[in-house]
């Protein structure tokens, strides 16, 4: 592999690490950016298929190693005894039982949106969810003004609701949605506050993307040879590095602004892909 096909693998590693936590999508950058640079190494479409999903790993990775203390569930007491921490367990159980509806959609038609979305079908299809969500977010933050969030807090946020938060992690599964993004919209129309829905999704994504990974790998049997390893270590590496700048910013963010920007965002870059189509 050249330089030239390396910094192609590494931009793409840069986009997975700024796109995954912020609501634009990750995987509709990711396939954009792989038509317009066109990778010689991801021009296997099995193999692109697989990148795409494993390098959300390196992103996911970052989000463990910044919220480890909070997440931890494991304590040592004075005198040297282990001592399990009930409210982070419980955080736990809520953040695996919202998991289930999207395992289980996964499951059922992971190879039927396989088939559905690929090649020009899924660059439509990410210019269409761009610009729906994009107005989505613009009216969510209109309602969230409008509206006073019942839940502030993690710990205020009961099972059934952490269940009904991850049923929207289903429609992630079209191209261009942005899993973390429609999170975020079902836990404010749902009652979340703004920093409580987003730090939600954070942790949320950790099993939920760990499992699409492995799902993805034991699909293909780790059959890879050992430049394409080398290919997935690269971007993994590229995107945890980006992501652990981009996650720190944006929980500042939360705490200051509102989402308007993304929503912009996206009906912009939905509207420039659009006139992209027309001329080619």
């Amino acid at each position: 592999m050249n330089f030239f096909e390396f910094l192609k693998i590494v931009i793409l590693g840069i986009a997975e690490g700024i796109t995954e936590f912020l609501p634009i999508s990750s995987t509709g950058h990711l396939l954009l950016l792989e038509r317009l640079l066109r990778p010689e190494c991801l021009q296997d479409e099995a193999f692109s298929e697989i990148f795409t999903v494993v390098v959300q790993l390196g992103a996911i990775l970052a989000v463990m190693l910044i919220f480890f203390r909070q997440l931890w569930p494991l304590g040592m007491t004075e005198e040297k005894r282990v001592i399990v921490k009930g409210p982070k367990v419980y955080l736990w159980v809520k953040i695996g039982l919202a998991c289930i509806p999207a395992a289980i959609a996964g499951l059922l038609f992971d190879n039927l949106f396989d088939k559905l979305f690929h090649g020009r079908t899924s660059t439509i299809t990410v210019m269409i969810t761009l610009i729906l969500y994009g107005i989505v977010f613009l009216f969510i933050e209109k309602y969230s003004k409008e509206n006073t969030p019942r839940f502030r807090t993690l710990g205020s946020i009961p099972m059934k609701l952490a269940v009904y938060i991850g049923c929207f992690q289903i429609l992630a599964m079209i191209p261009g949605t942005s899993r973390s993004g429609i999170t975020i919209i079902g836990a404010m129309l749902l009652g979340a506050s703004r920093g409580v829905a987003t730090e939600f999704t954070f942790f949320l994504e950790i099993p939920t993307i760990i499992g699409a990974s492995l799902w993805k790998l034991l699909k293909y049997n780790f059959d890879f040879d050992g430049m394409q390893y080398a290919i997935l270590l690269t971007a993994m590496l590229v995107a945890f590095l980006v992501a652990f700048a981009t996650v720190n910013w944006m929980i500042d963010y939360v705490k200051k602004h509102d989402f308007k920007v993304f929503g912009w965002y996206r009906i912009g870059l939905g509207l420039l892909i659009f006139v992209i189509l027309l001329i080619t």
